[in-house]
């Protein structure tokens, strides 16, 4: 007698774009609306020094929206008191309940000198202010004296409901692992393999409960070529940097010797298999394949960043709204 087992398919992810940071402000209400109109589930602002920052164009972005979730990706713990973090993202929480997604992270640490709010432990302050803005969002009164964030009773006149997730934009091992203690999740910049979310998911150590989302690398051309020719330079640079993404890829001794080897056009030439590790990168169907990777480890958000060409990037959200409606 034979037992046929039922296999269950992997949760669909909620696909999204990000609004790259050279993008004039103005904007954002343009890619939101068009983002929505196509089906898209998230738009990501992206903060970096000394560009824009995330909550005023979420602010823009969800006025004009109805369904559009929006994430903060990534406000740095220092920039902001851990108080006025959980006021801007209750806020914009209390403009659209359950549209809202919070990523908090350490910021690029030669950036937070230039501002002189650098800090002597950045694990140790993002433990504190992601454990502090989240008892604050959840309607606590807080009370602390840490190393970076001190509260005296502290607590918020409109706390948010549904309390939206604080997730932790972090890369290294014990960032991560930190992250899996006191975060509701983590989003993995890219690119990001499928064989760095399985590592990461090591390093968290975390519950079933913990998101897992993720920025993603696109370029989808009917032409392979043209589209591993856009993103050569992309991958070279992360080589050149030592990158934690790739150093997970199984291939990535011989992806280091072939691009000592033959440089950019090497990293053009290198097999398919390996580039659809990378991103959605090729045709449609490599980019459908590569988020069906992604959700079998348990991926459960995953937004793309377009060119930096603006025009190329309102092109780019017809595919990215292709993707959406896979």
């Amino acid at each position: 007698m034979t037992t046929n087992s039922v296999i269950t398919p992997a949760p669909r992810a909620s696909i999204g774009m990000c609004f790259h940071r050279t993008f004039p402000s103005a904007t954002v209400t343009e890619f939101a609306r068009a983002l929505e109109v196509g089906g898209v589930d998230e738009l990501w602002l992206i903060e970096d020094c000394f560009y824009t920052t995330a909550p005023p164009l979420a602010a823009a972005a969800l006025a004009v929206t109805d369904q559009l979730t929006v994430g903060l990706g990534i406000l740095p713990a220092v920039a902001r008191t851990a108080a006025i973090t959980a006021m801007e993202i209750a806020t914009l929480a209390g403009m659209a309940p359950g549209r809202v997604i919070a990523g908090i992270g350490h910021g690029v640490q030669s950036w937070m000198a230039q501002m002189g709010v650098a800090t002597a432990s950045p694990l140790t302050t993002l433990d504190e202010v992601i454990t502090a803005v989240r008892q604050l969002l959840a309607g606590e009164t807080v009370s602390t004296r840490g190393r970076q964030v001190f509260l005296e009773n502290v607590g918020l006149a409109q706390p948010p409901s549904p309390v939206p997730p604080v997730i932790a934009g972090v890369r290294g091992p014990k960032s991560l692992a930190h992250a899996g203690r006191h975060a509701d999740g983590v989003l993995l910049d890219g690119p990001c393999p499928p064989a760095y979310v399985r590592w990461a998911k090591e390093q968290c150590a975390a519950g079933d409960a913990f998101e897992f989302r993720c920025f993603a690398s696109m370029s989808i051309s009917d032409d392979r070529a043209d589209a591993y020719r856009a993103m050569a330079p992309l991958i070279a640079d992360l080589l050149d940097d030592g990158s934690q993404q790739l150093r997970q890829l199984p291939f990535h001794d011989e992806l280091v010797t072939l691009y000592a080897a033959k440089g950019q056009d090497g990293l053009t030439g290198m097999p398919t298999e390996w580039w659809q590790q990378l991103g959605a990168i090729g045709t449609m169907d490599d980019a459908l394949g590569y988020i069906a990777a992604l959700e079998a480890e348990g991926v459960t958000g995953i937004s793309f960043f377009p060119s930096i060409d603006i025009d190329i990037a309102r092109s780019q959200i017809g595919q990215v709204s292709a993707l959406a409606r896979r």
